[in-house]
Formats: C-alpha cells, structure tokens, sequence
C-alpha cells in the first residue's frame, strides 16, 4: 500500500502576508485559517490510532492526530464549534443516514467526528455544500480521494501555491500539520463553507 507520505508532495512554507490575488477571508474564516496555521509546529505526528476520548471536547495529544483533527481543532478554537458534539447529536437524531462501512450499530464518540466520510455526510446536511461555479475562499473546506482509498479533508489556506492563483491548504497527511499543493493532485470529493452565523 502507498503511504501517505509516499503519496503527498508539494509541501510549501511562505511569507505570512495574504497575496492580493486571493479573495480576503471574512473574519470568522480568517480565525479559522490562523487557528489551523497554529497546529503547524504542535500537531508533528500523524496518528490514526483508536482512541477512547473524553466527550464533549474530547481530544488526543495535541501532537498527534490525522486530517480530520486538524478540522477539528481549528473549529474549536477559532469558532468555539464542537464537532465531536455536533456530529455526535446529528447521529444519535439521524443514524442511518451516516455511512455504514465500519459496522457499527450505534453512535461512538471517540471517533465518529474524526471520520472524513461523517465530516462531509454532516457538511451536506447542514447545506455547506458549494456550488461548483463558486470560488474557493480561505477557510473553505476541500475533501479528496486519495489513490482511491483514502478519505481526505483540508483546511484551504490564505497563501498561493507560488506562481499561480490557486491556494494551499493547510492539512495533516503524514509529516504532521503543513501547507501542501494538494487541490488539483487528487480527486476532489466534496467543497464545503461551514460558518454557522452563531459562531
């Protein structure tokens, strides 16, 4: 199988300054963006292990996690969104229309909000779903398919990829939380702007 690190490329590390080219974030985008920024340097180790979490606000060691906590860590501080607890009373309401393919019966609280597949099933019912004619903006999220078996969720970043127009992302994939040049490597499966006015 591909690791992950085999499988990403790109990596990139630039000035802090937004480049004008790049749609400015709202604020609650742009508190979003800085506080996936911030993970860069703390999150160092990509660790999908299984872990039994405290709930609500449940987390592992701030330098371990995967994608999805790079998601999640960033809602929290940023926004004060829990989506441990959001997804978490979204599936206790409506579990059948959540994917299937781990076998569960029920709800689990320790992971089900760290998987990309419940992110974007909970994205499509809360209506973030974009358009694909809309432009994407700092603090939008992109899911990917990566070599047809891996789910995969990134924060889009204020920063161009150098010399073009087009924006990296802010993800963990391996190398622990980074910018990469990620969007037009890998299928994208989902886009989605989720800033709730109550944040």
């Amino acid at each position: 199988m591909i690791s992950r690190r085999q499988m990403l490329f790109g990596v990139a590390v630039l000035p802090l300054l937004r480049p004008d080219h790049l749609i400015a974030p709202s604020p609650p985008a742009a508190r979003l963006v800085a506080a996936a920024h911030a993970q860069i340097g703390v999150t160092t180790i990509y660790d999908g292990t299984y872990r039994k979490i405290g709930y609500p606000g449940g987390d592992i060691e701030p330098e371990r996690g995967v994608c999805t906590d790079v998601v999640i860590r960033a809602y929290r501080a940023a926004l004060g969104l829990d989506f441990q607890s959001l997804v978490h009373e979204d599936m206790q309401k409506n579990f059948s229309v959540y994917p299937a393919k781990w076998g569960l019966t029920g709800p689990d609280t320790s992971i089900d909000h760290r998987r990309v597949l419940n992110l974007m099933t909970f994205f499509v019912r809360k209506g973030a779903t974009l358009a694909a004619r809309e432009t994407l903006q700092p603090g939008d999220l992109v899911t990917q398919m990566i070599a047809g078996e891996l789910p995969h969720i990134s924060i889009v970043s204020d920063r161009p990829v150098p010399g073009t127009p087009r924006p990296l992302v802010i993800h963990n994939f391996g190398n622990g939380v980074e910018y990469a040049d990620t969007l037009t490597r890998f299928p994208v499966t989902g886009r989605f702007r989720y800033l709730p006015a109550a944040a």
